[in-house]
């Protein structure tokens, strides 16, 4: 998504609105979604009529406040439209007087704004680069000011919450100014990246070009912190404009809900540690009930007493007996995904003990007729065996979508592969019609793409089944995190030899016995139905020859 429509607004200004409640329906590039309130306030002005196209990411739609008695402040606010929605700064605090409306903040020199002083030129915004994004790292700029650019080349990789991806041209020009450096973490959608210029003459006038919102990005630890305790602050005057209005703050200044502030007051948290997860870095009641103290010890330990300083000097071996490890986009929302399935869906597990004799032999005879870049793993005979089963069972390769339950038709198979920066699992399409040679070789080419970070979204985002191996690790089982929308994923242990009764039943014979455990959708899969899928799979592993039926 890079725009959406609004569709509808389910509240009307003046309207009290709580933790989430659905304020609007927008129309994205994929389905009409709701757009929720995160906090209690009241809604002030709207300021993107209902019906309105193509409104752009991080356009500024509505002004909440947290008192009633302030809405009216904002009666006759509207944004300069001169200015585009995305970088246009918010009127300081104290702009917007019960007695008259706020004046409108000066538009920022773009191509759009009349009058500017600057030439033509054009706004690069970080773009959405996965379903989920919603910040993203500039790891790298493939270009430097002053070069040529050509539709399609490469001008920076993007670290997103999936992996890193190539950001590519789309119009040719000149790169006249980069706003955002390389390395700049946690960069919001919509922040302008760089200035593009149709002339190359046009580039020693942005040398000094400087934009509100890129200047924002990632800004430091704040100087100031605000004291734990509401009294120590004096309050703003009753006629100004409050500080929960949602649009971006100036450097250094923490945002934080009247009901955040108290509980971090009772709690004793100092809001300058605490990351708001809110509207342009809003830090809400959710944050402070999350928050975890950094171990660092406090700054004003070091102003003790002289008499401390032998204590202190004891102690001291222990300082730096730990690395804090700073958390990566996709290690982040790893976590949230995690969490998610692991609180909404509910999980429950089948095991079953499979007799890999047959397919160990297939595997030794098949690698002696294949190319020698080809060597088959067990592994490929796994997800080959997977698929098939998810097309005697369909009910296992199908998605909860909380409206409907969506079985799919064809059999997309996610192979979850770890790297440095977190677990990602890319997809091998239409697994039940491919041959085990054209598996082996798709796992092999996507698992060294995920892990030298240059996966394409395409092969990521999506699948219908997911299958973990750790059996080279060892591990004889464990129980998998389903990966949502997706009903079912197989967990996959190491073979081990094993005893088991003979066929003669006089005696035992050894065997090569492989546990798997599959992790079910309460919800789309009944235990019956995830037993059968799993009798069938066992049945293709066993008999490696119906897999040619």
């Amino acid at each position: 998504m890079q725009m959406g429509t609004i569709a509808r607004w389910e509240k009307k200004e003046g309207d009290k609105i709580s933790e989430g409640d659905l304020i609007a329906e927008v129309e994205t590039d994929k389905a009409t979604v709701g757009f929720e309130c995160m906090e209690e306030c009241y809604l002030a002005k709207i300021l993107v009529a209902e019906g309105t196209r193509d409104v752009p990411i991080g356009a500024i739609i509505c002004i909440t406040v947290d008192k009633p008695e302030l809405v009216d402040a904002f009666k006759n606010f509207a944004l300069d439209s001169a200015a585009p929605a995305a970088s246009v700064p918010p009127p300081p605090p104290a702009a917007a007087a019960p007695a008259a409306p706020p004046t409108p903040p000066p538009a920022q020199p773009s191509a759009q704004a009349p009058g500017s002083s600057f030439p033509p030129h054009m706004q690069i915004m970080l773009p959405a680069l996965s379903p989920t994004m919603t910040m993203g790292t500039v790891q790298r700029w493939e270009k430097k000011v002053g070069e040529k650019l050509s539709e399609g080349d490469l001008l920076a990789e993007i670290e997103t919450d999936k992996a890193t991806i190539g950001f590519e041209v789309q119009e040719e020009g000149y790169l006249a100014k980069i706003l955002v450096e390389e390395g700049t973490r946690d960069v919001p959608l919509g922040t302008p990246l760089c200035i593009i210029v149709e002339k190359e003459s046009d580039i020693p006038a942005f040398a000094d070009y400087k934009d509100v919102g890129a200047a924002d990005v990632r800004p430091p630890t704040p100087p100031r912190a605000l004291p734990p305790s509401p009294a120590a602050a004096p309050p703003p005057p009753p006629s100004a404009a409050p500080a929960s209005v949602k649009l971006s703050t100036p450097r250094g200044r923490v945002v934080v809900s009247p009901l955040a502030k108290k509980l971090a007051a009772e709690k004793g948290i100092d809001l300058s540690q605490v990351k708001g997860t809110g509207p342009d870095g809003r830090i809400t009641k959710k944050d402070i009930e999350s928050f975890v103290p950094s171990k660092v010890a406090p700054a004003r330990a070091p102003a003790a007493a002289p008499l401390a300083a032998p204590a202190a000097a004891a102690v001291a071996p222990s300082i730096g007996a730990f690395t804090d490890i700073p958390i990566t986009n996709i290690r982040k929302v790893i976590a949230q995904r995690l969490m998610q399935s692991k609180q909404t869906i509910p999980h429950y597990y089948l095991s079953v003990d499979i007799d890999m004799g047959e397919i160990l032999v297939l595997r030794k005879e098949l690698n002696q007729e294949t190319p020698e870049k080809v060597k088959l793993s067990v592994n490929d005979f796994i997800i080959k065996a997977a698929a098939l089963a998810c097309l005697k069972v369909p009910e296992a390769n199908s998605s909860w979508l909380d409206t409907v339950i969506r079985q799919n038709h064809v059999v997309d198979v996610n192979v979850a592969v770890s790297t440095p920066a977190g677990l990602i699992t890319p997809i091998v399409f239409n697994a039940h019609i491919k041959g085990l040679a054209s598996i082996n070789q798709d796992v092999v080419t996507l698992a060294a793409k995920a892990r030298e970070g240059k996966l394409q979204p395409h092969e990521f985002q999506g699948g219908t089944f997911t299958v973990s191996n750790l059996g080279m690790y060892g591990i004889k089982n464990f129980s998998a995190i389903i990966n949502p929308p997706q009903a079912c994923i197989l967990a996959v242990g190491a073979s081990e030899k094993r005893l088991v009764p003979a066929d003669n039943e006089k005696g035992f014979d050894v065997a090569s016995v492989m546990s798997v455990t599959l992790s079910c959708d309460h919800r789309v899969v009944d235990g019956a139905v995830g037993a059968q899928w799993l009798a069938e799979f066992k049945k293709f592993l066993q008999k490696p020859a119906t897999m040619l039926l």
